[in-house]
């Protein structure tokens, strides 16, 4: 599964690597800790132009469709199994024409052993953005005036797939990592075949996850309210200890 994940750069540091047209000038800043139901950018193609126009914009995690009452059904929604979207009512409209991408930095995931859980930040091994396929949809809220710029909710969900390799290790589930090679047609609203399109996502995504670095991090990350840089610091898995706390206790030894 995907339930927390770190967005570092935002606006125009993503506008040309995802040869985005438009960014949104309301794009959340940058945050080490996005939980379900918070604000995060998103890639997406809109269907209103010809050729349709590429997108940067905030949306809210947890995907809410059209026919829902209202967007609390989202908080269950912010993952979307890749074996169901074409069969579940939630996602298979989305999965035909509303397809996302959703560029993080990293995400994190919690092993759980005989010693409890243990949080692991996962990210590139170089500075580049992950992408993680996902689906979009506008929901209208009709007890908004038509004038009223809330009216409207444009939220995503993450799919996800069984993990392999090391990060099976952690966690049996893992986001569908895209790459550059499939976002072009994963993106396209026009695209026809998504149940294929989306085996197709499926068998690539493993590539890409041998790709990826898993590090312990500290417990801090588990509140939702903690957002800083410090949550990706890695910690020793045995001692929850930073290098940083290492250094400090070696000087204190010496003294």
């Amino acid at each position: 599964m995907c339930g927390r994940f770190v967005v570092a750069r935002v606006g125009s540091e993503l506008a040309g690597v995802l040869r985005a047209d438009v960014v949104a000038d309301d794009l959340p800043a940058p945050s080490f800790n996005i939980a379900p139901t918070a604000r995060a950018a998103i890639v997406l193609d809109s269907a209103k132009t010809e050729p349709p126009t590429r997108r940067i914009a905030a949306a809210r995690w947890g995907l809410v469709p059209p026919w829902a009452k209202d967007p609390s059904i989202g908080s269950r929604a912010f993952n979307a199994r890749s074996e169901e979207a074409a069969d579940k009512p939630m996602f298979r409209g989305a999965l035909a024409a509303r397809r996302a991408v959703i560029p993080a930095s990293g995400y994190y995931e919690w092993r759980t052993d005989a010693g409890g859980k243990t949080p692991f930040y996962i990210r590139p091994e170089a500075d580049e953005p992950l992408l993680l396929a996902g689906l979009y949809e506008w929901w209208k809220d009709d007890a908004r005036a038509a004038d009223d710029p809330q009216r409207w909710l444009l939220s995503f969900t993450i799919l996800t797939r069984d993990a392999v390799g090391e990060l099976g290790s952690i966690h049996d589930r893992m986001p569908l990592f895209i790459d550059a090679d499939h976002a072009d047609v994963w993106l396209d609203p026009t695209t026809e075949y998504a149940g294929d399109l989306l085996d197709a996502v499926v068998d690539a995504a493993p590539a890409r996850a041998d790709e990826l670095v898993a590090v312990p991090v500290g417990k801090a990350v588990g509140n939702v309210r903690n957002d800083d840089p410090s949550l990706i610091d890695p910690v020793d898995a045995t001692t929850g200890a930073t290098a940083a706390d290492g250094a400090a206790s070696s000087a204190s030894s010496a003294e």
